[in-house]
Order: C-alpha cells, then structure tokens, then sequence
C-alpha cells in the first residue's frame, strides 16, 4: 500500500505541475518568441537531467553512448523539442490558452493513427468512432463560446496546436522503439534539441541573450514541463501496479489547467470549452478503455 500511495503521489504532483504550464507558456510568450522561449526551457531541461544523471552516478554510461545511440538522439531530438515545442508555441502565441491546450490533447488519437503504418497496427472502429467523438469537441473549443466565434479561432494557430500532436505522437512511436535507459535518451534528445535551436537563432534571428522579464517563464517550463515532471512521471509508473489507472489521471490536467488560465491570464472561460474538452477526453478514453 506504501508503494502504491507513493505512486499516486507522484502521479498527482506531475498533473498538478502539468496543469500549469499552459499559463506558463503563455505567461512567456508575452515577453519571447516561440523560439527563445524553447531555447531558454531547453536548456534548463538539459541541466535538470545532467544533475540527475550525475547524482546518480551515471556520468560514465551517459558518455558510454554509441554511435547508433547518437544517430537516434539526433533525429528525436529534431522532432522533441525541437520541432513539437516550436510549432506549440506558436499555436499558443495565436490562439487563446483554452483553445491551444485542448487541440494539442488529440495527440493519443493520432498516435493510433500514425501506428497503424509504423507499427503494424490495425485502425479498428473503436479507432474511428474516438477519432470522431474528439472532433465534435475540437469543433465546440473552436467555437469559442457561439458559432460566430468560430470566425475568430485563428485557423493558422489551430492547424498548429492539432499538428504538434502529430510530431508528439511521431516522437512518442520512435522513442518507444529506442530501449536505451529514459534519463539517458532524454539528455542526448534534449542535447542535440537544444544544438538545433541555437542554430535557428544564429539563422532565423538576430541572436541575442533572452530577455530577462522572460527567464523565469522559461526556467518554470524547463522544470516542470520538460524536466522535473517528467522525472515524477516515470517514478509513478515504475511503482504503479496499474499504469493504466494511473494514465487516467493526466486527464485531470486540462480541466485543471482552465483554472490557472482563468485566474492567472485573466480569461473567461466559456462554456462550449469545457464541452468541447469532455468530448475529446471521452473520445480518447473510449479508445483506450480496453
């Protein structure tokens, strides 16, 4: 019983700390671009697990990697941070938080989607109906409160927040195949994620340090959207005896983040999101119900 309390104490501290970080992001983007924003939160993420890996003692198998484990770091890396956090936070910088954090909830629908050609599983009716029971509820989020609103939903923000499900999902599959030890994957992921966004700044703007008013938003996401929470994740489910149980409770997280949003940005929350978050949470546990 000890080990199971500790589980779900550890599982509550990550959703709680994922149920922030919506705000945080938006939070940062009003002081940096999607892609300083990520650097900054990168390189936090890629320190946290450093020191974890050294306080393990761990230091000589982290630098014990091959060159096939390099190989796969740097393609994994390109998709997560790099390219999933990118287009994320663009969506969040167009689009409401109560808009953005939702869409980006498909991602367990085109995970079965996208396993259906990479790893040989069937699309099954179940598949479909969830597909379709989550649709009802992007199209409710979009509305934003009427059907007028669904003339103010930025589309380009949208398109974003639903594709980043896709490289989530992508990265997921690929890293699932990767049985290298997790802390290990996620420094070299993180390493080489963190050499290509610093190469997009040098490129695609005039490089400069972040803006301090926008450190600390990156410092609070490195922790607790890519470092920390992710660490109490993985120890909640290695002392799980139910780890589908426990995934259940990561749907707490977008109706606890409505609260966040709501007090701390200021937005009014309307109903047709708390609507439109229900269908898509229905659509993905009736898939994942067996």
């Amino acid at each position: 019983m000890k080990q199971i309390s500790k589980a779900y104490i550890y599982a509550l501290c990550s959703v709680l700390l994922w149920s922030t970080v919506a705000t945080a992001f938006k939070l940062g983007l009003q002081v940096l671009s999607p892609l300083y924003l990520i650097l900054t939160a990168a390189a936090v993420s890629l320190l946290t697990f450093f020191v974890v890996i050294l306080l393990q003692g761990k230091l000589k198998e982290l630098f014990s990697v091959c060159w096939s484990g390099l190989a796969k770091s740097a393609l994994l890396g390109a998709l997560n941070p790099f390219a999933y956090y990118l287009i994320l936070f663009k969506a969040y910088s167009l689009l409401p938080a109560q808009v953005a954090q939702p869409l980006n909830m498909i991602w367990p629908l085109t995970l079965a989607l996208l396993s259906a050609p990479l790893l040989k599983q069937k699309i099954t009716g179940r598949n479909i109906i969830a597909i379709l029971i989550s649709f009802v509820g992007v199209v409710f989020i979009s509305s934003q409160g009427s059907l007028s609103g669904m003339a103010n939903t930025n589309v380009t923000g949208a398109l974003l927040a639903i594709g980043s499900s896709v490289i989530w999902s992508l990265f997921w599959i690929l890293s699932v195949l990767d049985k290298r030890e997790e802390m290990f994957k996620l420094f070299w992921n993180f390493f080489f994620g963190f050499i290509y966004l610093l190469v997009a700044a040098f490129l695609f703007s005039d490089f400069h340090l972040p803006d301090p008013k926008g450190i600390p938003a990156g410092i609070y996401i490195g922790l607790f959207e890519l470092g920390i929470t992710y660490i109490l994740w993985m120890k909640a489910m290695q002392l799980s005896q139910n780890n589908a149980k426990m995934g259940n409770l990561t749907f707490l997280s977008p109706f606890l983040s409505l609260i966040f949003i709501h007090f701390i940005l200021g937005e009014t929350i309307y109903s047709t999101t708390f609507i439109g978050l229900a269908f898509i949470i229905s659509g993905i546990w009736y898939q994942q119900k067996h």
